[in-house]
């Protein structure tokens, strides 16, 4: 019980100074908003991209169209989703980072990750199982594991079990993708909700 309290101490010390962060407030077109999910006792953890600007808004993850597929990815709902005792979540960074020139949301900011993964990983010590959502996760924690395509990475999915799943990113964008690996959804997905009905 002393273990557990010192824990859960050191995570609300964490998480303020996380919430605080302003480390790249000139490089943010909307100003820093730091989003995170942390329990020490949550047993699941996602790894996205980077908030959006809805979520930016909000101050709640996921908190759009693609956070409604995800769930739906994962058979779970908004209620079970949000609770921080069962569910972590950790972008690869953790302030929305602006737009590309050419459209669409700009790559996470390089030095959350390296900044403050670790630690909070740190003080994660009940995780079963980590989701890694699209190519900027999957390319930190795989490493050279990863291959060459995103498609590639995924259809090799039981190359990174039990540790972690790897997904594509549910936005807007993952409708076509879906359409031509019709084998996520029937070979990948039921394995990955049957892991996580198992954990919650």
């Amino acid at each position: 019980m002393e273990n557990a309290a010192l824990m859960d101490n050191a995570l609300d010390k964490l998480l303020g100074d996380v919430r605080a962060c302003t480390h790249c407030a000139k490089d943010l077109p909307l100003g820093p908003r730091p989003v995170v999910q942390i329990s020490s006792r949550a047993k699941i953890l996602i790894i996205g991209q980077a908030p959006g600007t809805r979520v930016h808004e909000t101050g709640i993850p996921w908190n759009d169209p693609s956070g409604d597929r995800l769930r739906e990815w994962l058979g779970i709902d908004k209620e079970l989703f949000y609770d921080p005792e069962k569910i972590a979540i950790m972008p690869m960074g953790f302030c929305y980072p602006g737009r590309l020139d050419k459209g669409g949301d700009a790559p996470p900011r390089p030095e959350c990750a390296p900044l403050w993964h670790d630690k909070l990983l740190g003080v994660l010590p009940n995780l079963n199982i980590t989701l890694l959502v699209g190519q900027y996760a999957q390319k930190y924690y795989l490493g050279k594991g990863k291959k060459k395509t995103l498609t590639e990475t995924v259809k090799a999915w039981k190359e990174y079990q039990p540790d972690y799943f790897v997904t594509p990113h549910p936005s807007w964008r993952s409708a076509m993708w879906l359409k031509k690996n019709t084998w996520f959804e029937d070979d990948v997905l039921p394995v990955l909700r049957n892991r996580v009905q198992g954990l919650v």
